[in-house]
């Protein structure tokens, strides 16, 4: 049964835990024992789920409640976890974390509870002994609906620490499932924004993630995870896994041997934040995704009708967005005939001007920079105008993750009116473009994805 698959949600007392190595860890010791394994992330980080894909083979996907809604939680899990034998489920920040002022909303404790799946508590123990159980009890008594069913001690200095963590724990009835060292931990390198993406190391991340593994079988007892992954509950009756594909009267219409609408998706190294389900809504809608590399490709895929530029890393690839000229302009002449354009954040920056001096596509009228400091956190917003994403008034939720700002010209409508934390509009719209720093994810919006194949064939 799809409702039965077995899961188990990996989660943290706070960030920095090891949350990651032991999630990706266990990922990759599963798939080893001959499991298709599903891989999950809780909220909107989009860099830990390129390390569950290479741990897996399959894509890593998120879980955000506040972005898509709880009731979209379970749904997206089934369609991710489709065919698959277990699935492992990567918290963030610690455990009852969620959005700010929201009390529990897109906690991982809230994420596993609309899962109804196991909570295996990852506890770095380098600077304490007993006190282990008192934090483990803690947790494990915070919240009724939250089942911690086990607990792993990472950072473990030797045999007599494990000795004394474990004694301390024995009488907690949090079983212990494993002990990660100390020493060896696995060095995932990282900047600004957090851990370096896979696109920009991939052998290394390789490496990384077949060293994550070999932790994790040292240290841990799969057998026992397994079994503890096996007793989730049964969802409720009649969840059905969320699909991409418009109800029978959206359906666009299909002329057998014409092809779809070209959208092209950028990708490569500058462009890596993007959620699978884009480019399933991309494809449901009738659009061919191509992919294409800014850093690289000198010319948009042929016959482009739309594009897609999502979030990543340009401030990093700066000179060498900005020396494939070829590729700018080409860019810059499709938004000029007002063919559809969406961009998320790095791709804001990329139509702007000038990124840090540097030339970049010259679609908006703006000029961007890196700064020293983070914006980060969930946006409550709706649309200002009519665009090819969104009809006015149309009410999305967002999260701005970056270092930048963007100093604007003249010319162009905003693209949102963020309602929280407070009151301000934000983004670009002119023509066929809606440029902007939230991430959003159109899975809690499908007419999003419709609305812009459908400009892609009109304009």
């Amino acid at each position: 049964m799809v409702n039965a698959v077995p899961r188990l949600v990996v989660a943290a007392p706070s960030s920095g835990s090891g949350k990651t190595t032991v999630a990706t860890g266990l990922m990759a010791a599963f798939a080893a024992r001959g499991l298709a394994v599903s891989p999950h992330k809780v909220g909107p980080d989009y860099i830990d789920p390129g390390y569950h894909a290479l741990a897996t083979g399959r894509a890593g996907r998120n879980l955000d409640a506040y972005l898509c809604g709880p009731e979209l939680v379970a749904p997206l899990f089934l369609h991710g976890a489709r065919g698959c034998d277990l699935a492992v489920v990567e918290g963030v920040m610690g455990l009852f974390d969620g959005a700010a002022g929201e009390g529990e909303l897109a906690s991982t404790a809230h994420v596993a509870k609309l899962l109804r799946a196991p909570v295996v508590l990852v506890v770095d123990a380098s600077s304490q002994s007993r006190s282990v159980a008192a934090l483990v009890h803690g947790f494990a008594s915070w919240d009724p609906g939250v089942r911690i069913g086990g607990v792993i001690l990472n950072k473990v200095g030797s045999d007599r620490h494990e000795e004394l963590l474990r004694e301390a724990l024995d009488s907690s009835g949090v079983p212990v499932l494993g002990a990660l060292r100390r020493t060896g931990q696995v060095d995932v390198p990282s900047r600004h924004l957090g851990l370096v993406p896979v696109a920009e190391r991939r052998a290394a991340a390789v490496d990384a993630v077949a060293a994550m593994a070999a932790q994790v079988v040292r240290g841990c007892d799969l057998d026992a995870l397994e079994a503890l992954a096996r007793s989730a509950g049964a969802l409720p009756e009649g969840t059905a896994p969320w699909t991409p594909e418009p109800p029978a009267h959206d359906q666009p219409p299909r002329r057998a041997g014409k092809r779809g609408p070209v959208v092209a998706v950028a990708g490569g190294e500058a462009f890596t934040f993007s959620y699978a389900e884009h480019t399933e809504l991309l494809a449901a809608a009738g659009a061919e995704v191509v992919p294409f590399d800014p850093l690289h490709d000198e010319q948009l895929p042929d016959g482009t009708a739309g594009l897609v530029v999502g979030g990543g890393f340009p401030e990093v690839y700066a000179a060498e967005l900005s020396a494939n000229e070829p590729l700018r302009r080409a860019v810059a002449d499709l938004a000029l005939s007002g063919a559809p354009v969406a961009a998320e954040c790095a791709g804001l920056l990329y139509l702007c001007r000038e990124l840090d001096g540097r030339p970049m596509c010259g679609v908006l009228d703006a000029t961007a920079r890196m700064t020293g400091r983070l914006t980060l956190g969930y946006r409550d917003a709706v649309a200002v105008g009519d665009s090819v994403l969104a009809a006015a008034g149309t009410r999305m939720r967002g999260h701005e993750f970056h270092r930048t700002v963007v100093e604007p010209g003249a010319g162009a409508a905003p693209a949102w009116g963020v309602r929280a934390p407070a009151r301000r509009v934000e983004g670009f719209v002119q023509q066929g473009v809606h440029a902007s720093y939230l991430h959003t994810h159109w899975a809690s919006e499908p007419g999003v994805a419709r609305r812009f194949v459908e400009r892609c064939r009109t304009s």
